[in-house]
């Protein structure tokens, strides 16, 4: 609709043009006169639409701007240069028209597979811009269907569950009583766990019914940008107070409402200016090391060309300067030097197809097939997930049988990445779960018996919530992908099918199982200590809400906290229980303290235990006076009428139950575990969407110890704690995990003491500095800061992930002043980042440790053999992780990088100028050690023993200008380097250093986001379809689900593709080579006029048509080695790429190769003739038929492969030449002026002399191929392919077998 037929009262939101960090967007409200709508709709043009267009060309531009662009290669500007010479009278070669077909041919193929490729764009630009949503109209009041294209900045959108997000959107109403609203942006990064969102903050109208027309707000918000977690602005409302909006307030283009029945937002970004098509960079072109070798090789065949064309320049001067008194007609008014210079030119037309121009785009055709081959590759399959794998760089196939170092990261990628809880450490006390151990390992081999899937990517610990399913949802999802599914089929064709892992399967450590059970059963004999008790509890209540879970089950897709909610039993009851169960630190609360309020009740437990012993269980007589209970009713808190009534009765319940308990204890424990088992059950479908498998991991360790996460809301979390029941905690705020902090934290008030605490987790190297000791407390705190240390490093050592858990109480003053900064940067545009950035560190210090966490994460299957290979083809593997260093190095040991007489190199160092020393003397350390082996006279270099292992803070001290050189003289001669605590940013700059100062081919591959940066700088990236997400597969070049698929798509994948292609493309210069040197020896018989002996169509199609076909065939099919034996000896992956053809001086070799049999195919048909009236056609018969069988059969000698495919191809070859020249023989007349070749090529077939001559020249040309030659092809084969196997048997390669 046009803004006059839609707006009365507008909201328009404008940005300023100028300025490089921040626009200004202001939302107006006004009138409906003619001025206002004139000056709306001039301001509505300053924005994008919506409307999108991805395709490049339009009916228009098509023509102009294809042929602008392939003019960007030079051969196409190098033959229609040629093209037009040949129009220049004085140099033409031939019919000028003809000279047009070569280039014509090539760039409408090129021009036609654009247009193929630009229309699949146009119909899904189409079908995306038709897709309806319900824009608010002023005209009709209420919201009415509109395409997408026509959705504007400023429109309200409002939106159902499972529909997809037009434009980006501030959220300014959510169906959700909390202003919640949830999100998938599977089409946005491919990550299905759901992201929550959040209605502006302090919205007048939040939780109404909201109108538009109610609607009177300036918002002011940052450019349009790429940046998917950042969003920067403020809303100012009618009473002048500003809010901060953030990435938390935004709902992004492409990506799905789901579990929320209606949210209504107001459009900011637009079309191409939203931050989903400023992401969309489409394919990924990579310009391919051998494709920059051709150019060398191209260029080598200009000076060919260049040195026949002077050559014959020189000839024909030199010729026309020797006839003085000629018997045929000569030019004599030219002089000799313009006549050679205008052969020159001739020459170079006549020459042309020496420079290949079909070259290009067979090269394009047969990397597509390599490709095809490489996806439907049945062992590069994942049945278990489903998936296969993915080429999303389509030029770079080759590179994959070149690399030389390997930077992979560890978490995602040589493990499983599906974390599972395995032990802890809490209050100093380690409990090492045992029972847990042995279940994981029965767990695992059951694991690889049978796959249970779900339809999950992160969490993947049960299946996806059925997403509003049970909310009344009138509109069902269509996902941009595939614009065609039905609701049902979304999942299934938008996510990848994880399987089930196993971290629900948390067996409870016996020991701490019955410290927790003290808050529910009496039966041990041991009692903890108030303040180890707090730090458990306290432990257990992080693990739980300290992330950012959603909860869901099959019935309900998100649980949200009720409005009022009463645990499983009253506080009086739980006050009651402590006391029954003469449980010690509340046998020392005197009966005012417990009658005052049910928090006074449990603060002696919640806050810290300053009066806590270190000892872990200390026996208590059981002296509590059980009749304190009943003067405790007398002092309730007060109440109305009917509720002192009710609570009247349960105290008397409570107290009847009390008497039961006391007469039978065994009755009162079996209704306790009965109590148990119905917790159970409740929470037992439990969903938790996870945005990490560690999160997920530990809020399932929670819930094995009755600690559970029942719901989430933006303000409040719902959780279950053994003995108490269900609580509603009520949340401040959420300090998200960042890179640089390396931690999380939530700001919650305690439920039972209402106190302001902190729970915070993340690395324990940042954890540890940060926790400190209460100066009444210190000697507690340290000794359990020591014996955490302890533990953290023997997790390590078993190679486990180790996380921190730690809090902080803070006063209401502290909290309040806190506070007022946050909320000041929350609100802030300008350095928005940096200000929340300091805010969370000034509140994540002084920081009590409350224990660790220790992760298991199982290899991935195969992966020592993979890396043992890769490192045996001569691939340096170096791993890059933020893990810790003894985790690191375990895990290294674990898939066989590190062998047992390796020695570690450790680069730990306080200080630069410590770096810098300790560089120089590894270096000196290695250098002795290759010395050694010289002197010695091992082959092995002593230096393939020596691992360089640093840490963080080492390597960006490294990578700074001053060290680069010494660390690069140290990695290259180790074996293999681990770089641990690294960041995302030094993964790239090392991968980089490397590339650019060895000059080497290189390959990261990693799984998750913190690997995107690496995966793009690399010469080959590769992302692995893993549990953190989609980024790092949607950045890469290639895609594969399990790390051991390295191994064949490389060692057989990238042998293939790099000997088929740079075969190919010596075969191409050989056949163009080898045919124009027949014109070339021909000018030696014709006065070096650039006269031909043959006809013109048939100089033109021979290289273009005739001779193409069958280089593509070798180019996709070849195999010069079995997959098998590619696989058994990964050596032949280095040394195929010094073998035959890939050295410089094999070039030189095809080109002398192709000048023989260019002499034989010239010369064997002269002397068969000489003598005879056979005219000029007649002579270039045999030539061009003997050339025909010797280019084709020069590659049958050639390949290592035959099919009935290259059959077929060489006989239709065959046939496509002799059918042509057959046809223009017995009907063309004019065709080929001046010369007529009707009847010629019927004449000479039907002599006998025509068949003796082509066999003659084609077995003379081809025989050094098969015997001298090929016997000296050979020896360069066998010198390059002599191994020495594992058990010391040399074994030599030849071309078909192994020997």
């Amino acid at each position: 609709k046009t803004p006059s037929a839609q707006w009365t009262r507008t909201h328009l939101i404008l940005r300023g043009l100028s300025g490089n960090n921040l626009c200004f967007v202001t939302l107006l409200s006004g009138v409906s006169d003619l001025c206002f709508l004139a000056e709306l709709k001039e301001l509505l043009q300053l924005y994008k639409s919506n409307k999108i267009r991805t395709t490049k060309y339009s009916f228009l531009s098509f023509l102009p701007k294809n042929v602008f662009e392939q003019l960007h290669r030079f051969a196409n500007v190098y033959f229609i240069f040629l093209a037009a010479l040949n129009f220049v009278p004085v140099v033409e070669a031939f019919q000028p028209e003809i000279a047009l077909v070569p280039i014509v041919l090539v760039l409408s193929l090129t021009a036609l597979k654009d247009i193929c490729e630009d229309y699949r764009r146009f119909k899904t630009d189409r079908l995306i811009n038709g897709l309806l949503c319900r824009v608010y109209s002023s005209t009709q009041q209420s919201y009415v269907d509109q395409c997408w294209k026509n959705v504007q900045v400023g429109d309200f959108v409002h939106l159902s569950c499972n529909e997809i997000i037009p434009a980006d959107m501030l959220l300014l109403y959510s169906s959700d009583p909390h202003g919640v609203c949830y999100i998938e942006t599977a089409n946005l990064d491919g990550e299905t766990n759901l992201k929550q969102r959040q209605v502006v903050s302090d919205f007048p109208l939040q939780g109404e019914e909201f109108t538009p027309e109610s609607f009177h707000s300036r918002i002011e918000c940052e450019n349009p940008n790429n940046d998917l977690s950042r969003f920067r602005g403020y809303m100012e409302h009618s009473n002048g107070v500003r809010v901060g909006l953030h990435s938390g307030n935004l709902l992004l283009r492409s990506c799905t409402i789901r579990n929320t029945e209606t949210v209504v937002g107001i459009v900011v970004y637009a079309g191409h200016e939203t931050k989903a098509m400023m992401n969309n960079s489409g394919p990924r072109y990579k310009r391919s090391k051998l494709e920059k070798h051709l150019n060398t090789d191209i260029l080598w065949c200009v000076v060919l060309l260049f040195v026949m064309c002077l050559t014959a320049a020189i000839g024909h001067g030199l010729w026309m300067n020797s006839f003085k008194e000629s018997i045929f007609q000569v030019d004599t008014e030219t002089p000799p030097a313009l006549a050679g210079f205008y052969i020159f030119w001739t020459m170079v037309i006549v020459l042309q197809v020496l420079i290949p121009i079909s070259l290009y785009v067979s090269i394009e055709i047969v990397k597509l097939g390599q490709i095809y081959f490489i996806h439907n590759d049945l062992s590069l399959y994942n049945k278990q997930l489903d998936s296969r794998i993915q080429c999303r760089a389509l030029n770079i196939t080759e590179d994959l049988g070149q690399i030389q170092y390997l930077f992979s990261d560890k978490t995602g990628t040589l493990t499983e990445n599906k974390m599972v809880f395995c032990r802890c450490s809490i209050f100093g006390v380690e409990y090492p779960h045992e029972e847990n151990a042995r279940r994981l390992e029965v767990y695992e081999s059951e694991n690889t018996e049978t796959a249970v899937c779900s339809v999950t990517l992160k969490s993947g610990y049960s299946g996806k919530s059925l997403s509003c399913r049970s909310l009344s949802c009138n509109r069902s999802s269509v996902s941009l992908h595939t614009l065609t599914a039905e609701p049902m089929e979304e999942d299934q064709l938008s996510g990848h099918v994880q399987p089930r892992t196993g971290a629900k399967e948390v067996v409870p450590d016996p020991a701490l199982g019955r410290k927790l059970n003290w808050l529910t059963n009496h039966s041990s004999s041991e009692t903890p200590s108030s303040m180890e008790l707090t730090y458990i509890t306290d432990f257990f209540l992080a693990l739980a809400i300290c992330n950012s879970v959603v909860v869901s089950s099959p019935n309900q897709p998100r649980h949200v906290i009720p409005e009022e909610r009463t645990p499983l039993k009253s506080l009086e009851e739980v006050k009651l229980m402590f006391q029954r169960f003469s449980f010690s630190p509340f046998s020392a609360l005197s009966p005012s303290q417990i009658k005052g309020s049910p928090h006074s009740l449990k603060s002696r437990l919640f806050i810290r235990g300053k009066r806590g012993s270190l000892t872990l269980s200390t026996p208590v007589s059981n002296t509590t006076d059980v009749s304190g209970s009943s003067q405790e009713n007398d002092s309730k808190p007060d109440l109305s009428a009917r509720e002192e009534e009710e609570q009247d009765v349960e105290d008397q319940e409570t107290e009847d139950d009390l008497k039961d308990t006391q007469t039978n204890p065994d009755e009162a424990r079996q209704s306790m575990q009965d109590l148990t088992k119905q917790v159970e059950e409740i929470t037992d479908e439990l969903v938790y969407e996870a945005e990490s498998p560690d999160e997920a991991a530990l809020v399932h360790a929670a819930r094995a110890y009755r600690c559970t996460l029942r719901g989430r809301s933006a303000e409040s979390l719902l959780v279950d704690l053994p003995g108490i029941g269900s609580l509603a905690i009520q949340l401040l705020h959420i300090l998200p995990f960042d890179s640089n902090r390396k931690r999380m934290s939530v700001v919650v008030r305690h439920p039972l003491t209402g106190q302001v605490v902190v729970f915070t987790k993340g690395a324990d190297s940042v954890i540890m500095d940060l926790a400190e000791s209460p100066t009444d407390q210190t000697e507690v705190y340290s000794h359990i800061k020591e014996k955490t240390q302890k533990h953290l490093d023997a997790y390590a050592r078993e190679g486990l992930r180790t996380l921190c858990i730690a809090k902080k109480v803070l006063k209401e003053d502290e909290y309040d002043l806190w506070l007022k900064a946050h909320m000041l940067a929350e609100s802030s545009i300008e350095n928005r980042e940096e200000l929340l950035l300091e805010s969370a560190q000034r509140l994540e210090t002084n920081l009590t440790l409350l224990g660790t966490t220790g992760i298991v994460d199982r290899l991935q299957e195969e992966v020592p053999e993979t890396i043992a290979a890769l490192q045996r083809a001569g691939i340096k593997v170096w791993v890059l992780t933020g893990d810790k260093q003894e985790t690191a190095i375990n895990i290294a040991y674990a898939c066989k990088l590190l062998c047992a007489s390796d020695k570690l190199l450790t680069a730990n160092c306080g200080s630069k100028d410590a770096c810098a020393a300790l560089f120089e003397d590894l270096i000196l350390e290695v250098q002795g050690g290759e010395s050694l082996t010289a002197l010695t006279g091992n082959g092995e270099s002593m230096s393939s023993s020596f691992i360089l292992v640093t840490d963080g803070r080492t390597l960006g001290w490294a990578l700074e200008d001053e060290l680069r050189s010494n660390f690069l003289e140290l990695s290259r001669r180790c074996k293999a380097v681990i770089c641990c605590r690294s960041t995302p940013l030094q993964k790239s700059q090392v991968v980089q250093l490397i590339r650019d100062h060895l000059g080497v081919m290189t390959l990261a591959v990693g799984d998750g986001a913190n690997d995107v940066s690496m995966i793009q700088v690399a010469d080959v990236g590769i992302g692995i379809s893993g549990q953190e997400g989609m980024q790092a597969v949607m950045s890469s070049d290639f895609a594969i689900s399990r790390f051991k698929h390295l191994s064949k798509l490389l060692l057989v994948h990238g042998h293939w593709c790099y000997s088929r292609l740079a075969n190919m493309i010596q075969y191409f210069i050989y056949k163009n080579v080898m045919y124009v040197n027949l014109l070339f020896w021909y000018q030696f018989f014709c006065g070096f006029s650039g006269s031909v002996m043959t006809n013109s169509w048939v100089l033109i199609l021979f290289n273009l048509i005739f001779t193409s076909a069958p280089p593509l065939i070798y180019g996709i099919l070849n195999q010069d080695l079995p997959a098998d034996t590619l696989m058994e000896l990964p050596e032949l992956y280095q040394d195929a790429q010094t073998s035959k053809t890939f050295v410089p001086y094999m070039f030189w070799i095809t080109v002398l190769d192709a000048f023989y049999q260019s002499l034989v195919c010239f010369f064997v048909p002269y002397f068969a003739y000489a003598g005879s009236d056979v005219g000029v056609l007649s002579f270039g018969s045999p030539i061009n038929a003997s050339a025909l069988f010797i280019i084709l059969l020069h590659q049958v000698i050639e390949s290592n492969t035959l099919t009935w495919i290259h059959m077929v191809v060489l006989v239709l070859s065959c046939t496509s030449y002799f059918g042509f020249v057959l046809l223009l023989s017995g009907f063309c007349v004019t065709c080929s002026p001046p010369v007529n070749p009707l009847g010629i090529e019927l004449l000479q077939m039907s002599h006998s002399l025509f068949y003796i001559t082509c066999v003659l020249t084609t077995v003379a040309a081809l025989l050094p191929s098969v015997f001298p030659l090929g016997a000296l092809h050979n020896s360069l084969i066998i010198k390059s392919f002599t191994l020495m196997t594992p058990g010391g048997a040399n074994v030599v390669i030849t071309d078909t077998a192994i020997h």
